[in-house]
């Protein structure tokens, strides 16, 4: 085998292996991401309820009172 062809095998190989390590640091960073996203979701989604149930309680309170406002003579 001549010199540049084990050159460029080695760099092949090289190469190669640089990109299956680059591939899998990728999964396990998506997988942490996951993970992480999961935690999250789980931690906000009790408090976005909660934000959403006050929003539902704050329109019936506000037609409530306006309906009253209107039997009052109001506009």
């Amino acid at each position: 085998m001549s010199g540049p062809a084990l050159v460029w095998l080695v760099v092949g190989l090289v190469s190669g292996i640089a990109m299956v390590a680059v591939l899998i640091a990728l999964i396990r960073h998506v997988l942490v991401l996951g993970r992480a996203l999961a935690r999250f979701q789980d931690e906000v989604t009790p408090i976005a309820s909660s934000i959403a149930n006050e929003g539902a309680r704050s329109r019936s309170r506000s037609s409530s009172a306006g309906s009253l406002g209107r039997s009052l003579g109001r506009p």
